[in-house]
Order: structure tokens, then sequence, then C-alpha cells
């Protein structure tokens, strides 16, 4: 069972600990996935990532809930704080847990994100900081509240899924969607606020990526190497 930050006692904090901080988004995720789910991948991941680890200096701080999300502002419910902001909570926190902790990951479950992150990361790095990112992903995951996010929240969330709600949405790639998305936002190329199609997803199959991503992450955590921009790879992976 992995330890959390915010119901430890200070005395009881392991010495030289690695913290694990969640990051997600409050954000609209289409009419059938409510819009904590990025944060709820995020905190599910990390609380994976520290039992697959199997070491008692793991803690795992409570989620970074608000991200830089302004390509859904147009969707009610949305609330985003942007990258400026969300890149500097993270230089800042980096700074105050670095005073006790000799290392911290931020496990990522948001794209929009990653700029804040690489930056923040990058900058911490050169000031002497043991600090680096993961992202939340597996190879065919999809762009958002498709098959894998809605398998995701079935499997961690059941509750908070309204199937009867699932609709596809703009189901083409993502590459080819980017110019339309970054003039307009997300509104531009979806109405209903899907990237992909959630017909299909299932808890089994929640279960399976959740697994998967977990194992993949502790991989880069334990014996891995972050790359330029912060992220943390399996050795072999590195560019």
């Amino acid at each position: 069972m992995s330890r959390e930050l915010g119901g430890s006692r200070s005395p009881a904090l392991p010495p030289s600990a690695l913290v694990l901080v969640p990051v997600g988004s409050i954000e609209q995720h289409g009419p059938h996935l409510p819009l904590d789910t990025d944060t709820v991948i995020a905190g599910a991941v990390a609380h994976r990532v520290a039992g697959l680890l199997q070491r008692d200096d793991v803690v795992v701080a409570p989620a970074i809930s608000y991200g830089a999300s302004g390509e859904h502002q147009m969707f009610p419910g949305t609330s985003s704080i942007g990258t400026d902001v969300l890149r500097q909570t993270v230089v800042e926190l980096t700074r105050s847990l670095r005073t006790w902790c000799a290392r911290v990951v931020f496990v990522n479950a948001h794209g929009g994100n990653l700029a804040a992150l690489t930056t923040a990361v990058e900058q911490l790095v050169a000031e002497g900081h043991d600090v680096a990112w993961v992202p939340c992903a597996t190879e065919q995951v999809d762009a958002h509240a498709g098959l894998t996010e809605t398998s995701l929240m079935l499997h961690l969330h059941p509750w908070a899924v309204r199937s009867d709600l699932a609709e596809a949405g703009n189901t083409r790639p993502i590459a080819e969607l980017l110019p339309e998305l970054v003039a307009g936002g997300v509104a531009a190329v979806s109405p209903n606020g899907v990237l992909g199609d959630p017909a299909g997803a299932t808890a089994g199959e929640g279960q399976r990526v959740l697994h998967q991503m977990a194992a993949d992450i502790a991989a880069a955590v334990s014996g891995g190497e972050a790359d330029r921009h912060g992220r943390l790879r399996s050795v072999g992976a590195v560019r």
C-alpha cells in the first residue's frame, strides 16, 4: 500500500524520499465522463507505480488538479490555470519538496500540461534539483474521452461514467486535427468534446491499460534516464 503525503505525519516521513506528484486537470471529457478524469487517472497511476516500486521511501503527493486546459475552455466546467501558472506551481512546489526529499517525479495525465512541465523541469534541473516527469500513456492511447480514458474510468470510478450518454466524437488522427485544434480549440473539431470513440470500452480494458502504464512508468523511474526535456524513459528509449 502506497504512502500518502497528505495523510502522513512529518516525523514519520522517510529520509531521502522519492515523491510522486500526480498532475491532472479539471476539464470537459465529453458528455459521459467527469471533469476530473485526468486527475483521477494520474492519481491512480502514481499509487500503482508506488506499489510496483516496492520501496519504503516512496511518497505519493496530493494531485495538482488544475492544469493548462485552454483548448477546452469553450465547454462549461473547464477550469484552467494556464501554462504560466502551472509552470510556476511546478517550480515552487519542487523547490519546497526538495528541502526534505531526494527526488521528485511528476506523473502527468493531461497533454495540455506538457509545455509547463517541460519548461519547469528544465529550469529545475539547471538549478540542481533531481526532478523529472513521466506521461500516463500507452501506444494505443486515444486522444480525448475515447475508448482508453472511458475504459480507465470504468475501472477506477465506474459510478462516475454515464455510459448511456457516450458517443463518438471526431475520430480523425490527432495529427490531422492539430492545426484546427490549435487555432480554434477542441470545439472547432468536435462539438461534443470527444476525440475518439468510447464504443467498446470496458473496465477490464481499463485495468489492463492501468497496469501497463504503471509498469512502464515504474521501469522508467527505477532504471530509466531523462531526455533533454526532463521526461523519464526506460534505458534504450532515451532521445
